[in-house]
């Protein structure tokens, strides 16, 4: 296929086996393209390693994704499902971002690649858009098995794929005709009145009638292996190459007319299919319309993918929350669409450059560079940031013209220096580097110039977002017990984990009492909301518990007064909490609670349980409400864990099932380092690292004989 990038690989290798895989899948389930992720775990992102049905050049923005970003594919791994959009409203609807990159009419499955122990990645298929919106039982279990075919072939290969910068392209075999069938087929072409040409994938002109050169005014010779809206002015305009995208993407025919100067329209009709698209070419009945006047060149736009492109990259800096989000963003989808390879963002700082993140460069380069006067003259960053001008240096001569040492520091050999600056204020600089020497061209330094904006704001709302983020979890910090106290016979450990995104303070809280040398009590809970209200009401009850618990108040009245406080306060919001007096010398532990969700208990004798605890009203409802105690023995080796909803309340999830799962997790880790437990039932709850609440979970464990008496 012109154009591929086919990777040596021997034969029977893991990315010849997956090459084969997708191929058969795109073919055995009626798909015009297909392509195939593989999760990355350093990062952790989505490497599109395997495309079928699509030039490259149109993979650009999607080559990279990381874990979380809203698309099909992503969706399908975390929720391990299969995910279908039915067409081109369902894509604008559900992933608008993706619609606005490919706004084309095309239907899409995406299906996770789930191995025996982990997730390897997933499968995409698109289908013209005449496919039926609503898929068959059959057609969802062959994509499903073809799924589970290629995540076997991961399970048993004898070491891992390959992650090449550029997806393989993977050839989808198609029937030929005999040569003397083609000669004949070409004379009879030539015999018709209009022209005939065809394009391959990648849009190259692969064979051309005379009757359609002449039409187009120009050789068969010089028209043979180029891009028509590259080789022939008058179609330079992205709308030309976007009837070519449509046709490649929907599989569907495309039909449109085009002046060529300096009064002749003609109709182009594209017919696609998986080996490439036939053109007819005729003259058109449509008027001309005025020509253009004499000594007007045609407008240089730049390429529709590109445009695309553009749109895609402003889409995602728009989402990027932190600081690390726009670094990751810039160096995994900007630096590659413009071949880039080294990062420096900085930040103006009380005078100074303050480099907020890179990428590329060995730390020892970023120690020399940071902090550096915004009047330094060891490189451009402060003039470009006082000129508000961009400024690019192809070759290192270039640059040490003006700055002699700038080339040494680094050993790049080209750059974009893009000053950041929102309404006249400096925000920063964004440098872009390369390997080898480049010359950017004018379309190039338009669109960089035009990301810069972007990126300046992203970056003034990434740091306002940080330091708000910061703020908010001192706050919380500070609200938490500092350390939980080292009780004899009873060993601890706690973990609060704040929802994935989010300025606002959660309301949720634990504690650990020491209320005599054979005695504790421990608490957790969660007050309604985020907000500051919401983090000082958790501070006040945690308060009150630990008052009444070291007074030596009953779990029933702990919990009881704790709820007149509340409507003392005559606070709106409401209060979930449970309460754990643990008799260590008696070994026996009482639970009230207040609407909680309820403990698990682990012993080793026995599979690990949700605790059945009688609720009460939760804090601040009823101040007469009752709430009553449940004591249960606390054997040796015992492991209560005490957690929050974050960590059973899933969307689309059934919380008792979850609750379920939870115990089972709790009871194959028994022997283990409660550190190490609480890793895995977070892990269990967001295996992307991304909650959706604030979490909060609190472990108990009663020494066994052998470490001691209690």
């Amino acid at each position: 296929m012109p154009g591929s990038n086919e990777h040596p690989g021997g034969a029977g290798s893991p990315d010849d086996a997956l090459g084969v895989a997708l191929a058969d899948t795109v073919r055995g389930t009626g798909a015009s393209i297909g392509g195939l992720y593989l999760i990355e775990e350093a990062e952790p992102v989505l490497r599109l390693v395997a495309l079928c049905g699509l030039p490259v050049a149109f993979s650009a923005p999607w080559r990279r994704l990381p874990l979380t970003a809203p698309v099909p594919v992503a969706d399908a791994i975390h929720d391990d499902t299969l995910v279908s959009v039915a067409g081109q409203d369902d894509m604008a609807r559900r992933y608008p971002r993706a619609a606005a990159v490919l706004p084309y009419p095309f239907a899409l499955v995406a299906v996770p690649l789930t191995g025996v122990r982990r997730s390897w990645g997933g499968l995409v298929l698109m289908w013209p858009a005449g496919r039926p919106r609503r898929m068959t039982p059959r057609e969802r279990g062959s994509i499903t098995s073809s799924a589970r075919r290629m995540a076997r072939l991961l399970d048993d290969a004898p070491r891992p794929p390959s992650l090449p910068d550029l997806p393989r392209v993977v050839p989808v075999d198609a029937t030929r005709h005999p040569v003397q069938t083609g000669l004949a087929a070409a004379d009879y072409l030539e015999r018709l009145p209009e022209g005939a040409l065809a394009l391959d994938l990648e849009g190259r002109v692969t064979f051309i009638t005379a009757t359609a050169a002449r039409l187009l005014g120009r050789g068969a010779d010089r028209l043979l292996g180029t891009r028509p809206w590259q080789s022939l002015s008058w179609l330079d305009d992205p709308v030309y190459e976007d009837h070519y995208r449509t046709a490649v993407v929907s599989r569907a025919p495309v039909s449109f007319t085009a002046l060529r100067p300096p009064d002749q329209p003609l109709s182009f009709q594209l017919y696609p299919d998986t080996s490439g698209i036939s053109v007819r070419v005729l003259p058109s009945a449509e008027q001309a319309g005025e020509p253009p006047h004499a000594g007007e060149g045609p407008s240089v736009a730049a390429p529709t993918g590109r445009l695309y492109q553009l749109v895609h990259l402003a889409a995602a800096l728009t989402e990027s929350v932190t600081v690390r989000d726009l670094v990751a963003l810039i160096a995994h989808q900007i630096l590659p669409a413009f071949g880039a390879q080294g990062l420096v963002l900085s930040g103006v700082e009380a005078g100074r450059l303050k480099i907020t993140g890179h990428h590329g460069y060995p730390a020892e380069v970023m120690e020399r560079l940071d902090a550096l006067s915004l009047d330094t003259d060891l490189t451009p960053a402060g003039q470009v940031l006082a000129s508000g001008t961009p400024a690019f240096f192809a070759h290192p001569a270039e640059l040490a013209a003006s700055y002699p040492r700038a080339p040494q520091i680094s050993g790049k050999q080209a750059w974009a220096f893009l000053p950041l600056i929102i309404s006249g204020r400096p925000v920063g600089c964004c440098i872009l580097s390369y390997a080898q020497p480049h010359t950017f061209t004018a379309d190039e330094r338009a669109v960089l110039t035009s990301l810069s904006g972007l990126i300046a704001q992203a970056l003034d709302r990434a740091r306002l977002y940080d330091t708000k983020h910061r703020l908010v979890h001192e706050l919380q910090r500070a609200l938490l017990p500092r350390a939980l106290p080292r009780l004899p016979g009873l060993d601890v450990a706690a973990r609060y984990l704040p929802a994935g995104h989010g300025t606002e303070v959660g309301g949720d809280f634990f504690d650990v009492l020491r209320v005599d040398d054979t005695t504790a009590a421990a608490v957790i809970g969660d007050v309604e909301g985020h907000s500051v209200a919401a983090a000082a009401l958790m501070g006040q009850v945690r308060t009150a518990i630990h008052a009444h618990a070291t007074a030596g108040a009953a779990p029933d009245q702990v919990l009881a007064r704790t709820n007149r406080l509340l409507a003392d306060l005559d606070s709106e919001l409401l209060v979930s909490c449970l309460y754990v007096h643990l008799d260590l010398a008696g070994r026996q532990a009482s639970f009230a609670s207040a609407g909680h969700v309820p403990p698990l208990l682990h012993h080793a004798r026995h599979p690990a349980r949700v605790l059945d605890v009688d609720p009460g009203p939760l804090l601040g409802i009823d101040t007469g409400g009752d709430y009553p105690v449940t004591t249960v023995p606390l054997f040796p080796g015992t492991t209560l864990a005490l957690y929050t909803d974050g960590l059973v309340e899933l969307p689309g999830t059934d919380v008792t099932r979850t609750t379920t799962d939870l115990a089972g997790h709790l009871d194959t880790a028994d022997g283990q380092d409660l550190e190490r437990i609480i890793d895995r039932l977070v892990r269990h709850t967001a295996p992307t690292g991304q909650n959706a609440d604030d979490i909060a979970v609190l472990l108990l464990r009663t020494s066994r004989p052998s470490a001691g008496p209690v």
